[in-house]
């Protein structure tokens, strides 16, 4: 699921700082990135399963792997883990009214983050 209206996409920020942002509400980027892309992930463990809330960003400026990068943010994505395939975004997936509440609650709470970082 795309969350189109988080007003997330299209903003820019430094990456030290998003990382710190990113981290106060609960995501990780760990290894999941490369000299131009990162990926944060927040997971939610539910009654009904396990959702990945995702956010995707790739560097405008600079290169992720010194650590001195300007990154844009794109659309967050909201998936469900399937064992052991991974993480389905699909459509057709149904997503706990509850686990929408909290992901659109987070997503705004980063939003007013990262607008104070932005670049």
């Amino acid at each position: 699921m795309r969350f189109e209206e988080s007003g997330i996409e299209g903003l820019n920020a430094e990456l030290n700082r998003l990382d710190f942002c990113m981290e106060s509400e609960g995501f990780v980027r760990a290894g999941q990135w490369d000299y131009e892309r990162v990926t944060y992930d927040r997971k939610f463990d539910m009654v009904e399963g396990r959702y990945y809330l995702r956010v995707f960003g790739y560097a405008i400026e600079g290169d992720v792997g010194t650590r001195h990068a300007v990154i844009k943010l794109m659309t967050p994505l909201l998936g469900k883990y399937y064992y052991p395939h991974g993480v389905e975004y699909g459509e057709g997936e149904h997503f706990p009214a509850q686990l929408l509440q909290s992901c659109e609650s987070v997503l705004k709470k980063v939003k007013e983050k990262v607008a104070t970082l932005e670049v």
